[in-house]
């Protein structure tokens, strides 16, 4: 797949400035990394009186598909490459960034790649479609790395 598009995010140019409670990490590119950021944005999520499914389900599989596309896939696996997360949680949303050092993907060829009778078969394109499918909003650009932004409102 091509890169993803080089453009700014069609929100707000700076979703993380006066948050409510902040959080960032910048890790090595190991698989490792995961389950501890994922716990502690799991828990600050029921902490902040979010819904239960979002903080059993939404929060935790969404966001472990985002840090493993830009571990195994954008940073190749490479654990000399880093990955940087940031996470918001105000009283409309939580709003977490994940970038990664690659190049990107056309994250629209890998949401097509669901209509494909074959792609229960196939070994990618799951996180992206999960990443769609549990968060109100995702988002997708390169600047300095490529980086997804997974916004879930409160509801």
């Amino acid at each position: 797949m091509g890169p993803a598009p080089m453009r700014s995010p069609d929100s707000d140019p700076s979703p993380f400035a006066d948050a409510a409670s902040r959080f960032e990490w910048s890790v090595a590119s190991d698989v490792r990394e995961i389950d501890p950021i994922v716990s502690t944005i799991t828990r600050a999520c029921v902490d902040a009186g979010f819904p239960d499914q979002a903080c059993r389900l939404n929060v935790p599989v969404a966001l472990t598909e985002a840090m493993a596309n830009a571990i195994m896939r954008g940073n190749e696996g490479d654990v000399s490459r880093s990955m940087r997360v940031c996470a918001r949680i105000d009283d409309a949303m939580l709003c977490v960034e994940v970038t990664d050092e690659g190049a990107g993907f056309d994250a629209e060829a890998a949401r097509a790649m669901c209509q494909d009778p074959e792609w229960l078969e196939r070994e990618d394109g799951r996180g992206v479609f999960l990443m769609y499918a549990l968060m109100d909003k995702v988002e997708m650009w390169c600047d300095a790395g490529h980086t997804v932004r997974l916004v879930l409102r409160r509801k």
